[in-house]
């Protein structure tokens, strides 16, 4: 068993003490439920659980007596609950609600409604780096961040797991979210995605491929960014008389979702497929937005038509940073991030690449191992 670092359960306990509710957002299976049960509540209520889903038909009968800490699990199968909780947060000061769903945009959109002012949330994915430890990366890569998919005792078993998740996410999450699409309808359009992983999303291009209006792109891909399984991050305007790139970019979060999609089943398979640089964007990508600490519409990439870009683009302390990743053993200063660093005015830009070893690359460029990558970002002075 993995004990993830204390890093999550800190941050909710200083939300918990500022905020009357609390809301764990993530994907199915991530350890939200591991995570809230750390808290040791004394009421905790399931809504899987059909008693407790019973108990919920009457919400204030069931919540009204009870004082301390409130954890529900999977909240969006009840969004009557919401009403209730805010008025039981305006007329009693000893209760405190932690939440807990699996559909991030309808349990924002509801709670957003309902607890305006009284809410905060904390997303929680797979693994991070530091859970495992950092050395342990390729095994995280290949696999991805859920716990399951991680600890499976081989590649093998792993890669079973994760065609069940796919599956059950398709064939049962999907449809209690009240999205009326077919299994495999959805199953081809998220594998058609993999090949797009790491590149400008064109809508109608896409469109075009699976044989559906450009408006069904945009909904199922609100589907799928909804409930966590992608990322796209939307590039960042500057007024600097250059074309800009202006579509967002598009990642599968999970890397072992990912290699599950396009039939990755161990490292030989991953180290000489066409995909093996964007998964590699991607995965670290992914580790770093989490360690920077941003919401996503706080991440940006940069990109021009003549070729300049930057990964990821993110502004703190007042200042531009960004971030370029390389699957390479000896990244190099080039073109493209000499024109981000003045077109930007930039700060600092790290290049993450595969190697063993921190080094500069030119005044304000500096080559970052993933392994490198720590709970914190350590922004220069």
């Amino acid at each position: 068993m993995i004990i993830r670092r204390p890093t999550d359960k800190a941050a909710l306990t200083g939300l918990i003490k500022t905020f009357p509710v609390t809301a764990i957002l993530g994907p199915r299976q991530s350890g939200k439920t591991t995570l809230a049960l750390e808290f040791k509540a004394e009421n905790f209520f399931d809504l899987e659980n059909p008693q407790d889903l019973a108990l919920m038909a009457e919400p204030l009968l069931a919540l009204k007596p009870l004082s301390g800490l409130i954890v529900i699990d999977e909240i969006q199968r009840a969004s009557n609950l919401f009403p209730v909780i805010r008025h039981l947060v305006d007329t009693r000061k000893d209760q405190r609600f932690l939440i807990l769903g699996s559909a991030s945009r309808d349990l924002i959109r509801q709670s957003a409604e309902s607890l305006a002012g009284r809410i905060a949330y904390h997303e929680l994915a797979g693994f991070r780096l530091n859970d495992i430890g950092q050395n342990q990366w390729r095994k995280l890569w290949l696999r991805g961040g859920l716990p399951r998919a991680y600890t499976a005792r081989t590649d093998a078993e792993s890669y079973l797991w994760r065609e069940q998740y796919v599956a059950t996410f398709l064939e049962r999450d999907i449809p209690q979210l009240g999205i009326t699409i077919p299994s495999a309808t959805l199953r081809k359009f998220w594998t058609m995605l993999c090949h797009y992983h790491g590149q400008i999303m064109n809508h109608a291009e896409f469109a075009r491929s699976f044989g559906v209006s450009d408006m069904t792109v945009r909904r199922y891909l609100d589907i799928l960014e909804g409930t966590f399984m992608i990322r796209q991050i939307q590039p960042w305007y500057v007024n600097i008389g250059k074309r800009l790139v202006k579509r967002p970019k598009l990642y599968v979060r999970d890397s072992g979702l990912l290699h599950s999609l396009m039939a990755i089943r161990a490292n030989k398979d991953l180290m000489t497929h066409n995909k093996l640089g964007a998964s590699w964007e991607g995965f670290a990508l992914e580790i770093a937005a989490r360690v920077i600490g941003k919401r996503n519409e706080e991440l940006a990439f940069w990109s021009t038509h003549s070729g300049a870009e930057v990964d990821l683009f993110w502004q703190e302390h007042g200042k531009n940073w960004a971030i370029e990743v390389k699957y390479s053993e000896a990244p190099r200063l080039t073109p493209s991030i000499s024109s981000a660093l003045k077109d930007l005015e930039l700060q600092h830009v790290w290049v993450i690449y595969p190697g063993e070893r921190t080094y500069s690359l030119a005044p304000k460029v500096t080559a970052l191992p993933l392994e490198a990558v720590q709970d914190k970002w350590q922004y220069p002075l």
